[in-house]
Parts: C-alpha cells; sequence; structure tokens
C-alpha cells in the first residue's frame, strides 16, 4: 500500500501562484512515478504532470506546459510539489496526486494508489 497526502490548495486570483505538496509513504517493490491529476465539477478527470523518482524525469499536459512545475524535494524523502504558476479560471479542479509502481504517463490507468484531493479555486 502506498498512502499519498495532498496539501497546499486555496484559493486564489488569475495569475497567481499555489504549491501544492503531496507526501506518500513507500511501497514495498518502490514506488516508480508520481503524477498529479485534477477534477472539475462535471468533468473528467485528466492528467496534469508526472514525474519518474529516479532520474527526475517528468512530462505534462499542454493545457500546463510553461505554468506548471512537477518536482521532488531531495532533502525531504518521498515529497513531490507541483508548482502553479499564471493561474486561469479554468485550473479550477480538485487537484489528486497518485502513485505508479511501474511506468506511468498521463492517464489514470498508470496508477495504483491515489490521494484525497487538494481543491484549488482561481477566480477571474
Amino acid at each position: 500500500q502506498v498512502q499519498l497526502v495532498e496539501s497546499g490548495g486555496g484559493s486564489v486570483q488569475a495569475g497567481g501562484s499555489l504549491k501544492l505538496s503531496c507526501v506518500y509513504s513507500e511501497h514495498t517493490y518502490g514506488t516508480k512515478c508520481i503524477g498529479w491529476f485534477r477534477q472539475a465539477p462535471g468533468k473528467e478527470r485528466e492528467g496534469v504532470a508526472g514525474l519518474y523518482i529516479s532520474g527526475d524525469s517528468t512530462f505534462y499536459a499542454d493545457s500546463v506546459k510553461g505554468r506548471f512545475t512537477i518536482s521532488q524535494d531531495n532533502a525531504k524523502k518521498n515529497t513531490v510539489y507541483l508548482q502553479m504558476n499564471s493561474l486561469k479560471p479554468e485550473d479550477t479542479a480538485m487537484y489528486y496526486c497518485a502513485a505508479a509502481l511501474g511506468p506511468c504517463g498521463l492517464g489514470q490507468q498508470w496508477y495504483n494508489y491515489w490521494g484525497q484531493g487538494t481543491q484549488v479555486t482561481v477566480s477571474s
């Protein structure tokens, strides 16, 4: 089992920034990848960004490229961040982090464990 806890959500005005944190427990066989997803009311959950724990390789949805940055804290083990800049009202959603034990991408099918989410609200 991997437990994940997100934090850092809140309400900001358009153009503002937020930094989300995901703290996860380690799996016996090792967590290979952490992803960030979001789900707005009435919409499907979509992948936002992902990071391979070993090697720091990252990937992003087109809608957030250049604005969001996923990273891990090399000092604090098992912590991944999502820095969100230039926020837009359409970024409003519940944000979730998820852990994959194998290869991963922006699709939900790659991930085995999920956190409870943190709400991000961007006002115009």
